[in-house]
């Protein structure tokens, strides 16, 4: 073996260990088209363009052209006009802060300023809120559809708030928010109107569910990620903005050293082409009658399985999902702990994402659907039904109630770092070298912690992983 090989041999066995990426199984962070040659293609696009820096696009065009490209193909599916432009960044996470940065550059007089989200808004508004000093003001959703409240939305705006955002679903429960009202309310006031269509931009067009973007007045910003169901490689997504002048605001230009001036569209500066022409690649290979009936496997995968899990005793799917995302949550007190119901379909070999109770949403499992799950939803019942009858017949988490009591009353700006490392321990995170098999208990007490010592927990353990 030469020592390429070595090198490749090696990489392929620390990639066992991971999820897999294809094949259906894992029902979060990836997106599987299930169809044949797109990695292929994707890897050889990738590659030709690995070593282009989309710093300068002068210097290499064909980036430019790349990034045009998808940015008219995405604002087609937006319902863009001809005043459209966009920029492509790293993932939705980048599009959101961009989306906020360019609100709160746009509105120079404002004091204070602060962004009006619901509770189910991307968490990634409130990393922007951070970064950016815009304080985000969460307006409770409806308790039984999940969907942002519009009358709530608007009590909550006010000569402060620089930016108005809704979902086009929300990650957690997968539905729409009512995007007509909140933009006619926010257009109103002369505020920006942000639509988060990270997860169903490249969606809800083929499903006829919608308007969501331009198409609908006072939208001033989209944001859609290629890298879920356009299927492209990570890490791409769009941000789209109405006209040039509301994206002027997150473009940085610096001449204030002796190099060159700096110009940045984005918050990186120097970018690879390597994922521009991946996604580039994979888009026009795919073509839109293909996105078209993959969007539909993909929704039609979902609205099996949620009819499937209404039936299973001691389940129900959480809201009406409108697109290609399940949440999962228990129907009353059946008696057996949800964590472990995730722990027992890990053993069937399905990763299903616990998501923690917050607000009016339970503690939930959520599924994202991707067309792969196409034709595999009545083995993924069944597992469901029998890690239900499993979790059933292990009973509740037992965790010492003087435990959770204690830990629900710490304060984590008092804590040191040897005490959250105590804790950590006494959560079954104190293993730098990885998870417990099985997480239902490490979950059960997490779900005890506020949030904040929650965050701070998981920081550390997070750290305590990089060392």
């Amino acid at each position: 073996m030469n020592p390429a090989e070595e090198v490749l041999a090696e990489l392929r066995a620390l990639r066992a260990a991971d999820l897999p990426t294809h094949g259906a199984r894992t029902l979060a962070y990836v997106y599987d088209s299930g169809l044949s040659g797109v990695d292929e293609l994707a890897a050889e696009a990738h590659a030709l363009a690995a070593h282009a820096n989309g710093l300068d696009p002068t210097a290499f065009p064909s980036l430019l052209r790349l990034e045009n490209d998808l940015v008219a193909a995405t604002a087609e599916l937006a319902g863009g006009t001809a005043d459209t432009v966009g920029a492509v960044t790293s993932g939705g996470t980048e599009s959101c802060l961009l989306a906020v940065l360019a609100a709160r550059t746009g509105a120079p007089d404002v004091r204070e300023p602060t962004m009006v989200l619901p509770e189910t808004a991307h968490a990634a508004f409130h990393k922007a809120a951070h970064f950016f000093g815009v304080r985000a003001v969460s307006v409770p959703v409806d308790p039984v559809t999940f969907r942002a409240d519009p009358a709530a939305m608007t009590a909550a705006m006010d000569e402060h708030t620089v930016l108005v955002v809704a979902s086009a679903p929300s990650y957690a429960h997968g539905v729409l928010d009512p995007i007509a009202e909140i933009a006619a309310a926010a257009s109103a006031r002369g505020i920006r109107m942000h639509v988060d269509a990270c997860i169903g931009g490249w969606v809800l067009p083929h499903l006829g569910v919608g308007p969501f973007g331009f198409d609908v007045p006072g939208v001033t910003s989209v944001s859609v990620d290629l890298h879920k169901y356009a299927y492209c490689p990570k890490g791409v997504s769009v941000l789209l903005h109405a006209n040039a002048e509301l994206r002027r605001g997150h473009y940085f230009a610096s001449a204030d050293w002796p190099g060159y001036t700096m110009l940045n569209t984005t918050v990186q500066s120097t970018r690879s082409g390597g994922p521009l022409a991946s996604a580039w690649a994979v888009v026009r290979y795919i073509g839109a009658e293909r996105y078209r009936r993959l969007a539909l496997d993909a929704r039609a995968a979902a609205e099996e399985i949620a009819a499937g899990i209404d039936k299973i005793g001691g389940l129900r799917v959480l809201g009406t999902p409108d697109s290609t995302l399940v949440a999962l949550a228990l129907d009353g007190t059946p008696g057996f702990d949800l964590f472990t119901v995730a722990d027992e379909m890990s053993a069937r070999n399905w990763y299903v994402q616990p998501q923690f109770a917050h607000g009016v949403s339970p503690a939930n499992l959520h599924l994202t659907l991707s067309a792969a799950n196409r034709g595999h939803e009545r083995d993924f019942l069944a597992d469901l039904e029998a890690a239900v009858g499993a979790a059933r017949a292990a009973g509740p988490v037992s965790v010492d109630p003087q435990v959770l009591g204690f830990i629900a009353a710490l304060d984590p700006a008092q804590l040191t770092s040897e005490q959250f490392a105590g804790l950590l321990a006494a959560a079954g995170l104190g293993d730098a070298d990885g998870l417990p098999t099985r997480m239902a208990e490490v979950n059960t007490l997490l779900a005890a912690a506020p949030a904040r010592l929650r965050e701070r927990l998981l920081l550390e353990f997070l750290g305590q992983l990089h060392e």
